[in-house]
């Protein structure tokens, strides 16, 4: 929308007609009447239940919409009554009142004139008087006015503490009639309770109703805040006294008043507290505070993990060196041994893991334990954390894998998973790919509902990022010495005939790549520049012009850009914009959620949307834009989901991603920047994990200085979980119990 008139006016109107309204978010079209001008103009905005004939009192600013011409767009908004008598009649008229529809409107107005709404809120026995109006219909019509205006005496009252239409309208979707006592008493709950709605916007709102920084509501609100950033960065639990230093930076109050608010919270159980041993030989243990549901996960893992390892098969045993003759006669070719010292471990054990890079034959390991279970008459399912990884397992193996979350069947009504320990999975093994994206989460609901008597096999690359949410699962699970794990660091022959596969076990083994082959006919390629800004052009026209002309890629659906950072010139957000004005010329656009959208675009969903089922990293292309229903349509593998303007805080434009969210995905071909202002993040499983995104060609744009430290610097960022420790001890507590069972 363009500018037309006045940044921000205010005038009073009364809505003729209500066009569109999304009862969920409150986005309305309407056309309103305003003294001055001959026809009703439109107004589009966030409105609680906008009803014809409601007289409002508006302030915002007028646009020119491309389509639809002059618009009043509404910032914030309050009710009056209407004061005519056509006005009163057309109030009545629409139905906002149980007990009055048109006829009944016009027999009270015809009754009591101006003083029909007066009427109706103090004395409403005097209704008797219309013809028509009894008692039930008047003590109808009297809770009906009273529901009104509670209505409009909270909106009044968020809106006079600074609080958007589009924020009260969440609140008192949330809290009802209750809206204004909750806000007044406990404003953070703002943060908890409702999506969009964090510490920060709760504490100005608080500010505004004369909340203290010292505040004990404040304070743990703010410690809350601080553990789930913290998790957002991958921490399960974090140190007590490191805790109280980041709660402080925001808080900006007292040590002891923090310490206080931690201790009330973990009488709560809002927060666990307890001592564990840190690993650390300068301190014997450290006190660990834990988000609650964190602390469930961790430990519940640990249990599950021990129960499966030693719960007795389904599936029968057999003779493994039969099998592996059996298996290698079928697939005609050898396996090598560690590819058989796999499939056996698989017939032997409950559970396993295996891990190794590209090329190293993982796939060829699940096929082949794959055939033999069939053939032993197992149950079998695969799955993998995102949809692209199911659907390159299914390709690969030629058996339907699902994401995890469609696996476990997340139920929308209850809002959680309907597959557990009390309806477990119908199978006798699972097999798990691209295991290093399952978070902590994640896996507590996916391994209680593996059922008892299954196997568990867990494919991964424990060299890539961790995953996205907390928790180091896959690394933890191995380093917990509880399950056997078999790596595979052989690349095939085949595999060695890709510079992407030589270059990737390069990294992962501390030596650079080769930077200087560039063949002709290679599948990987460095272009050494060292201004960020010349660095992002050469992006640009190698994703536009130079791959697609050279290799016959498609620039939007198979070249990739990944980058290390969100900000910066190199960064995501500046290299959407430019690829996205290169790469897409649709003009039908929206600016929502801090991005612009454009019809075909291609974008990110960035958070797990159950209702929806999309999730996070899942990426589709914009097939709709309806900018006067206000809604996006993405398509996300043949599958249409539907966006209000409101949501769009849920995508982002896709052309250029973050290495972490390109976990779990393979592209035909890869872009990177590698420069030094990407120091912080610059380590080696991030540049390994973005190599091995790219299936046919990967670029590298930047300093060969850069690359070396990303190489060097084998020093990820420590994320504390104590996973590992608990798994241990879990299984020694199982194996006692179990001999005490067996004396």
């Amino acid at each position: 929308m363009v500018d037309a008139l006045a940044d921000s006016v205010t005038f009073f109107g009364q809505i003729e007609r209500v066009t569109y309204t999304n009862p969920e978010n409150g986005f309305t079209i309407a056309r309103v009447r305003i003294r001055g001008r001959r026809e009703p103009v439109t107004v589009v905005g966030r409105f609680m239940e906008p009803t014809p004939g409601e007289v409002l009192e508006m302030s915002g600013s007028w646009k020119i919409h491309p389509t639809y011409g002059e618009q009043f767009e509404v910032r914030s908004y309050r009710t009056r009554t209407p004061s005519t008598v056509n006005g009163i009649k057309k109030y009545l008229g629409s139905g906002l009142v149980k007990g009055i529809g048109p006829v009944m409107a016009e027999r009270i107005v015809e009754c009591f004139g101006k003083s029909s709404l007066e009427v109706i809120e103090k004395e409403p026995e005097r209704l008797k008087e219309v013809e028509g109006i009894g008692k039930k219909r008047i003590e109808m019509i009297r809770a009906s006015w009273a529901e009104q205006k509670e209505i409009r005496d909270v909106m009044v009252f968020l809106q006079s503490h600074e609080v958007s239409a589009a924020y009260a309208i969440r609140i008192f979707r949330q809290y009802g009639r209750d809206a204004v006592e909750v806000v007044s008493e406990n404003p953070y709950r703002l943060a908890a309770d409702i999506s969009g709605i964090g510490f920060l916007t709760a504490d100005k709102i608080a500010g505004k109703l004369g909340f203290e920084k010292d505040n004990p509501l404040r304070i743990r609100a703010g410690i809350l805040y601080v553990l789930n950033q913290l998790a957002e960065e991958g921490h399960v639990y974090y140190p007590y006294e490191d805790l109280i230093d980041k709660s402080l930076e925001i808080l900006e109050t007292n040590k002891d008043l923090v310490s206080d608010a931690i201790r009330r919270a973990a009488e709560d159980r809002d927060v666990i507290v307890e001592e564990i041993d840190a690993g650390n030989k300068e301190f014997e243990s450290t006190k660990a505070v834990y988000l609650r549901r964190f602390y469930v996960c961790e430990t519940k893992i640990a249990r599950h993990f021990a129960r499966l390892a030693l719960a007795p098969k389904c599936v029968r045993d057999t003779d493994a060196d039969r099998a592996l003759q059996w298996i290698q006669q079928r697939f005609e070719f050898r396996l090598a041994d560690k590819q058989k010292a796999a499939v056996r471990c698989a017939l032997e054990n409950k559970i396993m893991v295996i891990t190794g890079g590209p090329g190293t034959g993982k796939t060829t390991i699940i096929r082949a334990v794959l055939e033999i279970f069939k053939q032993l008459g197992a149950r079998i399912m695969l799955a993998a954390p995102t949809g692209r990884a199911a659907k390159k397992m299914s390709e690969a193996t030629g058996h339907a894998a699902a994401t995890i979350h469609r696996l476990l069947s997340f139920n929308v009504r209850s809002g959680g998973f309907q597959k557990n320990q009390d309806n477990p999975l119908k199978c006798d093994m699972l097999i798990v790919d691209e295991a290093s994206m399952i978070d902590t989460v994640l896996m507590y609901h996916l391994i209680k509902a593996v059922p008892p008597a299954a196997t568990l096999v867990l494919v991964g690359d424990v060299h890539q990022l961790p995953s996205v949410g907390p928790g180091n699962v896959l690394n933890d699970v191995i380093a917990s010495g509880t399950v056997p794990v078999v790596s595979l660091t052989e690349i095939f022959r085949q595999a060695r005939q890709s510079s992407i596969i030589v270059n990737a076990h390069r990294i992962n083994s501390g030596i650079i790549p080769k930077l200087d082959a560039n063949e002709p006919k290679g599948d990987f390629f460095f272009i050494e520049q060292h201004e960020p800004e010349k660095v992002v052009d050469i992006i640009v026209e190698l994703v536009s012009k130079r791959i697609p002309r050279r290799f016959s890629f498609d620039p939007v659906n198979d070249i990739q850009v990944l980058t290390p950072m969100h900000k910066g010139i190199a960064g995501t957000v500046n290299l959407n914009s430019l690829l996205q004005n290169r790469l897409n010329s649709e003009k039908t656009q929206v600016n929502a959620g801090g991005s612009m959208f454009r019809l075909k675009d291609k974008v990110m969903q960035i958070r797990n949307n159950y209702e929806k089922q999309v999730f996070n990293g899942d990426m589709g292309r914009v097939a709709a834009v309806d900018t006067e229903l206000r809604q996006l349509k993405v398509e996300f593998e043949g599958r249409m989901v539907d966006y209000f303007f409101s949501e769009l805080d849920e995508l982002v434009p896709a052309y250029a991603v973050s290495v972490h969210k390109s976990q779990g995905s393979e592209f035909p071909a890869v872009v990177m920047p590698v420069l030094t202002q990407h120091y912080i993040m610059l380590q080696r499983n991030l540049i390994y994990t973005a190599v091995t995104r790219g299936r046919s060609l990967v670029v590298l744009v930047g300093t060969k200085k850069a690359v070396a430290i990303a190489v060097k610097n084998d020093k990820p960022r420590q994320r504390y979980t104590h996973l590992a420790a608990r798994m241990a001890a879990a299984m020694r507590v199982a194996q006692g119990r179990q001999r005490q069972k067996e004396l």
